[in-house]
């Protein structure tokens, strides 16, 4: 090769280097995209703001199914939220600490078409990093798996705790349903719709005994206020307009849900409140630098019988 054609060589190599780089620098700076798969389409993203979704909600940004009319979230919040790190702790005072997840640096990673993942290095209080992953599956399904890692032993009282928080909108029917009851009481069908904020706010598992401790007067919260009842399978479900939103867990030890009738706010337009369809994740002596993780698979769907919405359940359940 000649000098000028090595130093056209040179140069052409010089500015695909240059397109790759700068390609690399905006796909790192992306806050979200837009996966698709079968019926549904969905928005994932970072804390950031965009359009009409406001900065500090990560996590589903929208989720639309092709018989819907509209986003099964709040537009201006998001649904499978990352909302709390839950040690007992700095429940009071600046509301960054409380709603930590929702204020760290996060970032956002499209992994293909219908597939994206959140990273969130370690927290600045807790010091908890973690990787979320959302995955559409044809027909109806969005899969989350979560993983995390303690980096500094924050956990005094204990325990560790998460809590991710699904702002629902505006439907006609706030309720969770799960199949479940009182203790001693025979599993049933259970309609489970708080009155208010921070009242009975959460149901634990039959077999869940362990009892989170807080700081002496600290502020109420939907993590602290227990139901009397119980949850005896790992899924839930509610009703949204002519769609049925069914959320399902891979174990039930550590699984909380959680309900609140206001916590997205009000829908003017409806004159009416969003609730939240919320749960936790529960790690009891938590280890430094040892990951936790769990896995949820949510199905929306035309609505369809309890017997159906069970044999999603036990299909998922026997395949994974």
């Amino acid at each position: 090769m000649n000098r000028r054609s090595f130093l056209r060589s040179s140069v052409a190599m010089a500015g695909v280097l240059s397109t790759r780089l700068r390609a690399a620098s905006q796909v790192g700076a992306l806050s979200h995209a837009t996966l698709q798969a079968g019926d549904l389409t969905a928005v994932v993203g970072d804390n950031s703001a965009e359009g009409e979704h406001r900065a500090g909600y990560n996590g589903v940004w929208s989720l639309r199914h092709a018989a819907g009319t509209r986003s099964v979230f709040v537009p201006a919040v998001a649904g499978l939220n990352l909302e709390h790190i839950v040690t007992g702790e700095h429940l009071d005072g600046d509301s960054k600490l409380f709603f930590e997840p929702r204020n760290a640096p996060m970032n956002f990673k499209q992994l293909s078409d219908s597939e994206a993942e959140l990273h969130q290095p370690p927290t600045p209080t807790f010091h908890v990093e973690s990787w979320t992953r959302f995955r559409l599956v044809a027909p109806h399904y969005l899969d989350m798996s979560f993983r995390c890692v303690a980096h500094r032993p924050v956990f005094s009282r204990g325990y560790l705790a998460l809590f991710w928080a699904s702002y629902i909108n505006a439907p006609a029917d706030k309720s969770m349903y799960f199949l479940g009851g009182l203790d001693k009481q025979k599993s049933l069908w259970t309609q489970f719709c708080t009155q208010w904020h921070n009242d009975q706010s959460t149901v634990r598992h039959r077999d869940d005994a362990f009892e989170m401790t807080f700081a002496p007067d600290s502020r109420d919260t939907l993590f602290k206020s227990l139901s009397r009842f119980r949850f005896d399978e790992p899924f839930f479900y509610g009703n949204f307009d002519d769609l049925v939103w069914l959320v399902m867990f891979d174990r039930a030890a550590g699984i909380r849900f959680t309900h609140s009738p206001s916590g997205g706010g009000v829908n003017a337009a409806l004159q009416t409140t969003n609730p939240a369809w919320d749960f936790q994740f529960l790690v009891p002596k938590p280890e430094v630098m040892k990951e936790y993780s769990f896995r949820v698979r949510t199905v929306l769907r035309p609505r369809c019988s309890r017997e159906q919405m069970l044999a999603e359940y036990q299909k998922w359940k026997a395949g994974r």
